[in-house]
């Protein structure tokens, strides 16, 4: 999928401004130009708009820079040895506050506030200003919710700090602001952009900019966690009720323009990508999408390197990570959307784990035996098992999953190994689902918990697009009459099967304090699978196994394999109280005397006011 034009080829008509197009495209950024040579300009201001989308955009995993890049490994959903699950983190173990001349959140924001003051002091028509600054406003409050998830409140930044003189260093060394005016400004800076921006883009280029739709899911999203219990010790109920109202308005929004659950849980609710028509999404489920290209040689070169080191390693790719466990495989429901232990309808049996699982299971996690269309070939089937040599177990595969397992979520099944590196299949950071998830939680903690009402209603959609069984009472395995609490849970499992590997399970858990009581003590799992009868010392299997797995899985597993876990990690998981606010780092301290360190970690700022 072509992403946003960072600079576009409209440049070249500009001959007195740039030299020659090559040079332009080269040079990207525009802060060498005087305001009144870009911002006088629409064409000009819109490549630079542009260039903010480029800075700021999150990548695969919802992958923003920093801490947000391994995110995955900090839960249940892959193994990842660190400083956090070992209960050793120190306040320099998150940097994200800091910042360099060429990079960091405060650079990236400082980019935006010129952008902002800049357009303002332009001459261009006052509503084509404000839908550019909108789109500003909306990027300046996502940079300031990366930094407040992390520390609480921050020092908020709204113009540009002069970057020269004793003085100007002086007026920069800002104190930080409560976390609650930090969250007010964020909203401040949403609401702008929402009341400026449109429902829809009226060009098929213009798919992926920001809408008024994704800017109210995202102020959705943020309220959640201003409501939820790491920022609300005290469960002030007008936080949820905000945030219920704030997610309320944005399903509103994006029913009205066309967006909605897509049809089917499967990678073509990620590969099925652009507009249709104006920018009414051809996938109504992605709100707030990143978008990439396959090209090799575009200037932008905005690849998606996700598929390429996901897939297995020995098809060709540089695969291997984010492999999923064991523990996530378990987290999936029965067909009728029963906890396994609990279906009257479906056993669960280890033998054959695959077996009558909720049908978003054999989408999201690859296993031995599974059908997998990939690289090209629509009959691909996996294979993960070991086999005896010599006593010593030996891997059917050329380069071995630790896990046992492979993650298939959003693995495009037309990708082949020409073109695993520079695959196009856009991010999508906003799903309609999430937004409906956030209202159900919302919805659950302010009372409005009947079966009827939203939490009941949105987990019912959600698992009925899934393809779990309506059941006899029509509720797709939820039990009936779940009180408030027991809501909130039902919200927080279907999160964590939903939107898996989606970059969201451990902001969950941490926003909702629940690290310690969910995984502390816990080692994470893999599974070995292993051929039984095997005194010939060979793979006898491997010339039979695809004829006899499209047969029957089920009795070629009965009768050839063992299933056995294992455990990943070496050490019991042990996170610490203190990482619910992440320490501010010694170099940011240094550099401005007047940053206090959260309380959590020996200063006086409390986070959660």
């Amino acid at each position: 999928m072509k992403k946003l034009n960072i600079l576009s080829i409209t440049a070249c008509l500009i001959p007195l401004m740039f030299s020659s197009c090559k040079k332009v495209l080269e040079k990207q950024d525009l802060g060498s130009f005087t305001a009144d040579q870009v911002y006088n300009d629409s064409t000009t201001t819109k490549l630079s708009v542009d260039y903010i989308y480029s800075q700021n955009q999150p990548a695969w995993f919802g992958n923003t820079g920093g801490l947000s890049g391994s995110v995955n490994s900090l839960a249940e959903e892959v193994y990842g040895d660190n400083v956090f699950v070992k209960g050793t983190a120190t306040i320099e173990s998150v940097t994200d506050i800091g910042a360099t001349n060429t990079s960091g959140n405060y650079f990236k924001i400082r980019t935006i506030n010129m952008f902002i003051r800049d357009v303002n002091a332009g001459t261009m028509d006052p509503a084509v200003k404000k839908r550019f600054i909108a789109q500003a406003y909306f990027w300046r409050a996502f940079r300031y919710f990366e930094l407040a998830k992390l520390y609480g409140g921050v020092p908020l930044v709204l113009v540009p700090l002069d970057a020269v003189g004793e003085e100007a260093k002086l007026a920069a060394l800002l104190p930080r602001s409560s976390t609650s005016e930090t969250f007010a400004q964020i909203a401040r800076d949403l609401d702008s952009c929402i009341k400026y921006i449109p429902t829809k883009w009226p060009s098929n280029n213009d798919y992926g900019r920001i809408t008024k739709g994704a800017a109210q899911a995202y102020k959705g999203r943020i309220l959640l966690y201003f409501a939820s219990p790491e920022f609300n010790p005290t469960n002030i109920i007008s936080r949820w009720q905000d945030a219920y109202k704030a997610n309320t308005e944005a399903i509103a929004t994006l029913s009205a323009n066309g967006f909605g659950l897509y049809a089917k849980f499967d990678a073509s609710m990620w590969t099925t990508e652009g507009s249709n028509g104006g920018s009414t999404p051809r996938n109504p489920e992605a709100v707030f999408a990143t978008l990439y290209n396959t090209g090799t040689t575009d200037i932008g070169q905005n690849n998606n390197s996700y598929p390429n080191s996901t897939v297995p390693k020995y098809i060709g790719s540089t695969g291997g990570s984010n492999l999923p466990t064991w523990n996530m495989a378990l987290a999936f429901p029965m067909k009728d959307g029963k906890d396994i232990g609990t279906s009257g309808k479906y056993t669960y049996n280890q033998a054959t784990f695959y077996k009558d699982r909720d049908p978003r299971f054999d989408q999201t996690i690859a296993y031995n035996g599974a059908s997998w269309p990939l690289a090209g070939n629509p009959n691909y089937r996996l294979w993960t098992y070991y086999f005896t040599r010599n006593n010593v177990l030996a891997s059917t595969e050329s380069a071995v999953t630790s896990s046992g397992l492979y993650l298939r979520k959003g693995i495009d099944p037309s990708l082949t190994l020409a073109n695993f590196q520079n695959a196009g299949t856009d991010w999508i950071e906003i799903r309609y689902a999430e937004v409906l998830l956030n209202q159900a939680e919302c919805a659950a903690e302010i009372g409005n918990t009947g079966q009827g009402q939203e939490a009941y209603a949105n987990i019912i959609a959600i698992r009925k697009r899934a393809g779990i069984e309506a059941g006899a009472d029509g509720l797709y395995g939820l039990p009936v009459g779940l009180n408030s609490t027991q809501l909130v849970s039902a919200v927080l499992r279907e999160r964590n099967i939903e939107l898996a590997y989606e970059g969201k399970r451990f902001w969950d858990l941490r926003r909702r304090k629940l690290l310690e009581s969910t995984l502390n003590g816990k080692r994470r799992l893999g599974v070995t699978i292993a051929l039984k009868n095997t005194g010939t010392n060979t793979d006898y299997l491997l010339a039979t196994r695809d004829a006899s797995a499209n047969t029957n899985l089920d009795a070629l597993y009965t009768t050839s394999f063992t299933v056995t876990t294992k455990e990943l990690d070496t050490y019991n998981i042990t996170y610490q109280p203190e990482v619910y606010f992440f320490g501010i780092p010694t170099n940011s301290l240094i550099n401005n005397i007047n940053l206090q360190q959260n309380n959590t970690w020996g200063g006086p700022f409390d986070p959660t006011k």
